[in-house]
């Protein structure tokens, strides 16, 4: 792991009402701010959503962004998650064009990485492996000689780690 991420997390906490999703991007759309990946579902509360931003440190203040998150009159609460105070996990489904006869060696490719195979074709088998971010790249770069035929990844969702005891 970096000592200095190149991205952190953020999760909003904003008002289940419509139009908050759009009005998050719009900012982001108007400063230039760029999105590396985001994900939105309801809490256990379903007056509020959560909102994971992972957005590029190095290219935009994450100061910036909080305050110009703040003003918008939906956002309930910010957290910054660094990577190193962060659990994050990512869903990837792809479909992979192989012949039967390497089939075997994807199936076992798919079962180091803990994932699951979800439908079988002809010529092609579909899989969905969840985990860190990084361990989803390393999959998908050992699966693209097979031939990526389709490929879909959620975005980061993150939650603090748990604290332990001392």
């Amino acid at each position: 792991m970096s000592l200095n991420p190149t991205h952190q997390t953020l999760t909003v906490l904003v008002e289940n009402k419509s139009g908050v999703l759009a009005r998050i991007s719009g900012l982001f759309a108007r400063r230039g701010f760029n999105i590396i990946s985001l994900a939105v579902a309801p809490t256990d509360d379903e007056r509020f959503s959560r909102v994971n931003l992972v957005i590029d440190v190095e290219e935009t203040s994450v100061e910036q962004i909080t305050k110009q998150l703040f003003k918008l009159v939906n956002v309930v609460k910010i957290t910054e998650l660094h990577p190193a105070d962060a659990v994050e996990r990512e869903l990837l489904m792809m479909t992979v064009a192989v012949s039967p006869e390497q089939r075997s060696e994807v199936i076992e490719l798919v079962g180091i990485f803990e994932g699951k195979i979800v439908d079988v074709g002809t010529s092609a088998v579909t899989v969905m492996v969840a985990g860190e971010p990084d361990r989803l790249d390393d999959f998908e770069d050992l699966m693209r000689p097979y031939g990526i035929a389709e490929l879909q990844r959620t975005g980061r969702v993150a939650l603090p780690k748990a604290r332990k005891a001392s």
